[in-house]
């Protein structure tokens, strides 16, 4: 059993934190700068950078907004770290750990956003979710 005062809230807080994150870096590539995310992408020799663009987008955004209001949190969190685990070895590796300072650009901030989603793969999605409000109806994953 989970220790602490209040760990559904604090599972809540994590995952709409994270939705945020997400959302926060999926919306401006939606909102105009798709060329630019899939001529980056084109650089590191991903295929169909253009689609991927699109998907990459999508999902930072689509996937972020479902995390705050806590539906399919397990898929969408799943597909998330595969992102981030994506982004470290195409990406941040190469910079070191640290996110700031010597070795600007590591694998520090991939890292954090990954034990976050792997925490609520682990516990669960914490109190206010959507999905409780439908597990009566439907199963959600």
């Amino acid at each position: 059993m989970l220790g602490g005062r209040n760990p559904g809230l604090g599972l809540a807080i994590l995952r709409v934190i994270l939705g945020l994150i997400f959302l926060l870096h999926g919306w401006p590539k939606l909102a105009g700068g798709i060329e630019g995310t899939s001529a980056f992408l084109g650089s590191l020799g991903v295929p169909l950078p253009l689609v991927a663009a699109w998907g990459l987008s999508l999902l930072e955004t689509v996937g972020g907004a479902l995390l705050i209001v806590g539906l399919f949190v397990t898929p969408v969190a799943l597909l998330l770290i595969a992102h981030m685990l994506a982004g470290i070895f195409l990406v941040h590796l190469p910079n070191g750990f640290y996110v700031i300072g010597r070795g600007q650009g590591g694998i520090e901030f991939n890292l954090l956003l990954i034990a976050g989603l792997l925490t609520l793969l682990l516990t669960g999605s914490g109190i206010a979710t959507l999905a409780s409000r439908f597990q009566k109806d439907i199963q959600v994953f």
